[in-house]
Protein backbone atom coordinates (compact mmCIF):
# COMPACT_ATOMS: atom_id res chain seq x y z
CA UNK A 1 0.00 0.00 0.00
CA UNK A 2 1.32 3.20 -1.11
CA UNK A 3 1.99 6.09 1.64
CA UNK A 4 -0.50 8.46 1.72
CA UNK A 5 -0.21 11.94 -0.21
CA UNK A 6 1.38 14.77 1.03
CA UNK A 7 -1.51 17.54 1.10
CA UNK A 8 -1.68 21.33 1.73
CA UNK A 9 -3.79 22.35 5.22
CA UNK A 10 -3.88 25.41 5.78
CA UNK A 11 -0.99 26.39 3.63
CA UNK A 12 1.57 23.82 5.24
CA UNK A 13 2.25 20.43 3.90
CA UNK A 14 0.99 17.51 6.28
CA UNK A 15 0.58 14.44 6.16
CA UNK A 16 -2.97 12.78 5.15
CA UNK A 17 -5.21 10.97 2.74
CA UNK A 18 -8.16 13.06 1.68
CA UNK A 19 -11.92 10.93 1.25
CA UNK A 20 -14.03 12.80 -1.33
CA UNK A 21 -17.61 12.04 -0.78
CA UNK A 22 -19.56 13.85 -3.88
CA UNK A 23 -22.62 15.02 -2.43
CA UNK A 24 -26.32 15.02 -4.55
CA UNK A 25 -25.93 11.11 -5.33
CA UNK A 26 -27.70 8.38 -3.91
CA UNK A 27 -25.20 7.00 -2.14
CA UNK A 28 -24.14 10.39 -0.63
CA UNK A 29 -25.92 10.14 2.62
CA UNK A 30 -24.87 6.58 3.44
CA UNK A 31 -21.28 7.33 2.99
CA UNK A 32 -21.42 10.65 4.94
CA UNK A 33 -22.98 8.22 7.95
CA UNK A 34 -19.80 5.73 8.00
CA UNK A 35 -17.52 8.52 7.88
CA UNK A 36 -18.35 11.37 10.39
CA UNK A 37 -20.96 11.07 13.12
CA UNK A 38 -23.00 14.27 12.45
CA UNK A 39 -23.09 12.82 8.46
CA UNK A 40 -21.66 16.18 7.37
CA UNK A 41 -18.38 17.11 5.82
CA UNK A 42 -15.71 18.27 6.45
CA UNK A 43 -14.37 15.71 9.53
CA UNK A 44 -10.73 14.56 10.32
CA UNK A 45 -10.38 10.67 11.12
CA UNK A 46 -7.47 9.70 13.07
CA UNK A 47 -8.07 6.09 13.47
CA UNK A 48 -10.98 5.98 15.69
CA UNK A 49 -10.87 9.60 16.57
CA UNK A 50 -13.13 11.38 14.71
CA UNK A 51 -13.19 15.13 14.98
CA UNK A 52 -15.65 17.26 13.12
CA UNK A 53 -16.37 21.21 13.01
CA UNK A 54 -14.08 22.99 10.24
CA UNK A 55 -12.72 25.14 13.46
CA UNK A 56 -12.64 22.42 15.93
CA UNK A 57 -10.34 20.91 13.15
CA UNK A 58 -8.31 23.33 12.60
CA UNK A 59 -7.38 23.52 16.72
CA UNK A 60 -7.04 19.85 16.75
CA UNK A 61 -4.44 20.82 13.19
CA UNK A 62 -2.92 23.80 15.41
CA UNK A 63 -1.86 21.28 18.22
CA UNK A 64 -0.58 18.46 16.28
CA UNK A 65 1.62 20.93 14.01
CA UNK A 66 2.97 23.18 16.25
CA UNK A 67 5.69 24.31 14.36
CA UNK A 68 3.24 25.38 10.73
CA UNK A 69 2.30 28.56 12.97
CA UNK A 70 -1.68 28.06 12.12
CA UNK A 71 -2.40 30.88 14.63
CA UNK A 72 -0.46 34.01 15.63
CA UNK A 73 2.57 33.39 18.42
CA UNK A 74 1.83 36.08 19.97
CA UNK A 75 -1.15 35.64 22.77
CA UNK A 76 -3.21 38.90 22.04
CA UNK A 77 -2.83 38.57 18.49
CA UNK A 78 -3.81 34.79 18.77
CA UNK A 79 -6.77 36.01 20.78
CA UNK A 80 -8.01 38.34 17.61
CA UNK A 81 -7.23 36.02 15.13
CA UNK A 82 -9.59 33.35 17.02
CA UNK A 83 -12.20 35.92 17.17
CA UNK A 84 -12.25 36.53 13.39
CA UNK A 85 -12.52 32.78 12.87
CA UNK A 86 -15.33 32.10 15.16
CA UNK A 87 -16.99 35.00 13.61
CA UNK A 88 -17.28 33.46 10.09
CA UNK A 89 -17.68 29.79 11.53
CA UNK A 90 -20.93 30.99 13.44
CA UNK A 91 -22.01 33.89 11.70
CA UNK A 92 -22.95 35.37 8.23
CA UNK A 93 -26.07 33.34 7.90
CA UNK A 94 -27.45 34.99 4.89
CA UNK A 95 -24.67 35.44 2.84
CA UNK A 96 -24.50 31.54 2.98
CA UNK A 97 -27.66 31.18 1.94
CA UNK A 98 -27.96 34.02 -0.61
CA UNK A 99 -24.46 33.15 -1.68
CA UNK A 100 -24.29 29.47 -1.39
CA UNK A 101 -20.42 28.43 -2.38
CA UNK A 102 -19.48 27.13 -5.86
CA UNK A 103 -16.17 27.49 -7.28
CA UNK A 104 -17.20 27.28 -11.02
CA UNK A 105 -19.77 30.07 -10.50
CA UNK A 106 -19.57 33.24 -12.33
CA UNK A 107 -22.62 35.72 -12.00
CA UNK A 108 -23.39 38.81 -10.70
CA UNK A 109 -26.41 39.18 -7.74
CA UNK A 110 -27.51 42.08 -6.32
CA UNK A 111 -27.26 40.71 -2.33
CA UNK A 112 -30.70 41.51 0.06
CA UNK A 113 -29.99 44.33 2.72
CA UNK A 114 -29.42 42.08 5.24
CA UNK A 115 -26.50 39.80 3.15
CA UNK A 116 -25.14 43.36 2.25
CA UNK A 117 -24.55 44.40 6.03
CA UNK A 118 -22.82 40.98 6.28
CA UNK A 119 -20.18 41.75 3.10
CA UNK A 120 -19.42 45.10 4.53
CA UNK A 121 -18.61 43.46 8.52
CA UNK A 122 -16.71 40.97 6.68
CA UNK A 123 -14.62 43.59 4.80
CA UNK A 124 -14.95 45.98 7.58
CA UNK A 125 -12.83 42.91 9.85
CA UNK A 126 -10.69 42.15 6.30
CA UNK A 127 -9.62 45.56 6.43
CA UNK A 128 -9.02 46.20 10.08
CA UNK A 129 -6.99 42.87 10.01
CA UNK A 130 -4.36 43.81 6.95
CA UNK A 131 -4.01 47.00 8.86
CA UNK A 132 -3.46 46.17 12.32
CA UNK A 133 -1.86 42.52 12.26
CA UNK A 134 -0.49 41.95 8.12
CA UNK A 135 2.53 43.07 8.22
CA UNK A 136 5.07 40.41 6.21
CA UNK A 137 2.70 39.28 4.11
CA UNK A 138 -0.88 39.30 2.03
CA UNK A 139 -2.89 37.52 4.81
CA UNK A 140 -5.25 38.72 7.00
CA UNK A 141 -2.52 38.37 9.97
CA UNK A 142 0.46 38.21 7.31
CA UNK A 143 1.14 35.19 6.49
CA UNK A 144 -1.70 32.21 5.80
CA UNK A 145 -3.34 30.69 9.20
CA UNK A 146 -6.75 29.22 10.38
CA UNK A 147 -7.89 32.64 9.81
CA UNK A 148 -7.75 32.34 6.19
CA UNK A 149 -8.96 28.67 6.35
CA UNK A 150 -12.20 30.25 7.59
CA UNK A 151 -12.39 33.18 4.88
CA UNK A 152 -11.45 31.22 1.82
CA UNK A 153 -15.39 29.97 0.99
CA UNK A 154 -16.19 33.61 1.58
CA UNK A 155 -13.21 35.02 -0.71
CA UNK A 156 -14.99 32.30 -3.39
CA UNK A 157 -18.19 33.34 -2.62
CA UNK A 158 -16.86 37.09 -3.70
CA UNK A 159 -15.38 36.25 -6.97
CA UNK A 160 -18.64 33.21 -7.90
CA UNK A 161 -20.99 36.47 -7.54
CA UNK A 162 -19.24 39.57 -8.46
CA UNK A 163 -19.13 41.30 -5.13
CA UNK A 164 -17.82 44.72 -5.62
CA UNK A 165 -14.84 45.12 -3.26
CA UNK A 166 -12.45 48.03 -2.06
CA UNK A 167 -8.87 47.42 -3.40
CA UNK A 168 -7.48 46.58 0.43
CA UNK A 169 -9.97 43.15 0.19
CA UNK A 170 -9.94 42.57 -3.82
CA UNK A 171 -6.22 41.92 -3.50
CA UNK A 172 -6.58 40.03 -0.08
CA UNK A 173 -9.41 37.54 -2.28
CA UNK A 174 -7.05 37.74 -4.93
CA UNK A 175 -4.13 36.71 -2.81
CA UNK A 176 -6.23 34.20 -1.22
CA UNK A 177 -7.77 32.50 -4.35
CA UNK A 178 -4.00 32.16 -5.63
CA UNK A 179 -2.77 30.32 -3.33
CA UNK A 180 -1.59 26.51 -4.50
CA UNK A 181 -4.60 24.98 -2.39
CA UNK A 182 -7.29 27.52 -3.53
CA UNK A 183 -5.83 26.77 -7.04
CA UNK A 184 -5.98 22.82 -6.38
CA UNK A 185 -9.43 23.03 -4.92
CA UNK A 186 -10.90 24.98 -7.87
CA UNK A 187 -9.09 22.89 -10.26
CA UNK A 188 -10.50 19.56 -8.96
CA UNK A 189 -14.10 21.36 -8.99
CA UNK A 190 -13.96 22.10 -12.53
CA UNK A 191 -13.14 18.73 -13.48
CA UNK A 192 -16.11 17.59 -11.37
CA UNK A 193 -18.21 20.07 -12.65
CA UNK A 194 -17.11 18.82 -16.29
CA UNK A 195 -18.09 14.87 -15.48
CA UNK A 196 -14.31 13.77 -15.70
CA UNK A 197 -13.08 13.96 -11.50
CA UNK A 198 -10.94 11.54 -10.51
Amino acid sequence: MEPPPVARAAGHRVPLRERKIILDRDTTRAELEAASPTARVPVLLDGELAIWESLAICETLAEWFPAAGLWPADPGVRAQARSAATEMHGGFANLRGEMPMDLTLRTRVTPSPATQLEIERICQLWRDCRARFGAGGDMLFGTWSIVDCMYAPVATRFRSYGVALDPVCAAYVDAVLATPAMRAWTEEAELEAAGSAP
